[in-house]
């Protein structure tokens, strides 16, 4: 298997944290581990899953969450609808 793009692994971790929205927060490295896993460690490394969640961040698609530690979340009004 190649190595992941940035643009792919960014877009893993946005399917992770809709996935997981409302249901676990996620810290940073919750995120960089799961795509180690799911990418192999020889594709993906720190730097560039560091790489995508400050893709992710910057693009507005996910934000930083302080409360009690920091987390990657959805913006507010973008998870997935309750009803």
């Amino acid at each position: 298997m190649s190595q992941p793009t940035v643009d792919e692994v960014a877009n893993a971790m946005l399917e992770l944290v809709t996935a997981t929205h409302g249901k676990k927060n996620l810290k940073p490295m919750d995120v960089t581990k799961a795509m180690i896993e799911q990418f192999g460690e020889d594709a993906c490394d720190k730097k560039l899953c560091k790489l995508a969640i400050r893709q992710l961040i910057d693009s507005g698609r996910c934000i930083y969450s302080y409360v009690g530690g920091s987390y990657i979340t959805l913006p507010a009004g973008e998870g997935p609808t309750e009803g």
